[in-house]
């Protein structure tokens, strides 16, 4: 019997779970992430993208990026944004498919997550920032900065994806487990399952050294039960979002300052990640520890002295 896995909070679902019996989804009222102006945008090419903006006006830029997973949001970045936004400028938009932002039933790819965050640097920040991105997301802000290196002063990685020696689906399997997870009748009651209560309180304990904060469980359940919610997250378990080769077509070719904090992750590899190092320099990289994929709110002081080391020794 083959398993579906996925990177962060993912899935490890048997294809065959029965989801004839799973409730009708209730919508669930969605809090804001951040304390936080929101606002959103849209450009004729993307549909409307909401984000949270705070801090001094005249602080330098500074992005935040959330992971991609079945029930990611801006909550994931609030330590981060609660510590920066009384000195800098702080950016943190919702990818495509999920918070605020539009989440209908359209195609999403990793060339859509990248064009999204350029066109969100362009057209909202408007001047170069220094953008952290967190897990999958990793990949997007690395290819949005081969596009648009301009747009970027540094970026920093949090428990990063593309350093697994682990092989990706091919494109034809991917396709197929798409199709399978969106069948009619079936698709709506797989989401079901992933996102009830337990299996969100199991993925987090999976990433989180000691019990994660009920406030984590509960936004993700509601961001989750929102119309359109499965859209997106389908092609990530599919593993359509995934780059191949990271390394090699996305990682090797930055010419900016890039840090990456780590330490262990049960979704996430970091076996390629030494030699990496040993031949790119403009590459640093920090453990954190202990902490198991979500750094930012196992460690947040560990966190923010290695960024505030990180962009002082840029400066």
């Amino acid at each position: 019997m083959s398993v579906v896995t996925g990177a962060r909070f993912g899935l490890r679902l048997d294809p065959l779970a029965s989801a004839a019996s799973a409730p009708l989804r209730r919508q669930v009222e969605l809090p804001e992430a951040l304390d936080a102006t929101r606002d959103s945008f849209a450009t004729t090419h993307l549909k409307e993208i909401s984000y949270y903006v705070g801090g001094p006006e005249d602080g330098r830029p500074l992005v935040l990026l959330h992971s991609i997973n079945a029930a990611p949001s801006a909550f994931e970045m609030k330590p981060l944004y609660d510590h920066y936004c009384a000195s800098r400028r702080v950016y943190v938009p919702e990818l495509p498919g999920f918070g605020f932002s539009d989440r209908s039933d359209r195609p999403y790819s990793p060339e859509l997550y990248a064009n999204a965050i350029n066109a969100f640097l362009t057209n909202v920040v408007q001047a170069p920032a220094d953008v952290i991105a967190f897990s999958l997301s990793s990949e997007f802000a690395a290819r949005a900065a081969l596009a648009a290196s301009e747009r970027f002063l540094s970026l920093a990685l949090l428990s990063p994806t593309g350093f697994s020696d682990r092989k990706l689906p091919s494109g034809g399997v991917g396709r197929a487990m798409h199709g399978f997870f969106t069948l009619p009748g079936l698709g709506q009651g797989l989401y079901e399952l992933l996102t009830k209560r337990p299996s969100i309180r199991y993925f987090l304990r999976r990433s989180y050294v000691g019990e994660p904060p009920e406030a984590m469980v509960d936004y993700a359940y509601a961001t989750s039960h929102q119309p359109g919610a499965r859209h997106a997250p389908y092609y990530f378990l599919a593993g359509q979002l995934f780059t191949r080769q990271a390394t090699e077509t996305l990682y090797a070719k930055l010419g900016l300052p890039v840090l990456v904090l780590y330490d262990r992750d049960a979704n996430v590899g970091f076996e390629l990640l030494p030699d990496f190092l040993s031949t790119h320099p403009n590459w640093k990289a920090v453990r954190v520890a202990p902490t198991l994929g979500i750094p930012q709110w196992e460690r947040p002081e560990g966190v923010v002295a290695a960024l505030d080391e990180f962009w002082s020794q840029r400066d």
